[in-house]
């Protein structure tokens, strides 16, 4: 009986509603191991999509999971239901360098004035 609680189904939620799972974890597992299996189901069709590990968050019951700690660690006591299905946020965000290079275009590009009369 220990092994099956030892066990977690997860869902991943994208930021467009659709989903990712569920699939069954240990509870020893990662969230670097999250996160890797993300890019690998990552569906092609969708557009700014993840490159790296470091592109992916993954947000379980109001916190930014950190990499090193294990799915056991993250678990809420509050949303864990015997049987259930925990789901888990996955926010997509760019490189700083890909960022780096959008702020100086548009800093340049960009001009604006605001007159109050």
């Amino acid at each position: 009986m220990a092994g099956v609680q030892d066990q977690i189904e997860i869902k991943f939620r994208l930021t467009d509603g659709s989903d990712i799972g569920p699939k069954t974890f240990p509870a020893a597992t990662t969230v670097a191991t999250l996160k890797e299996n993300i890019l690998a189901q990552w569906p092609k069709e969708k557009e700014n999509g993840p490159r790296t590990l470091k592109d992916v968050k993954l947000i379980s019951a109001g916190k930014i999971l950190e990499n090193n700690r294990t799915v056991g660690e993250c678990r809420s006591p509050l949303c864990d239901i015997p049987g259930g299905v925990t789901t888990m946020h996955v926010v997509v965000q760019p490189s700083s360098v890909e960022k780096g290079k959008k702020g100086a275009n548009q800093a340049k590009q960009s001009k604006c004035v605001c007159v109050i009369l």
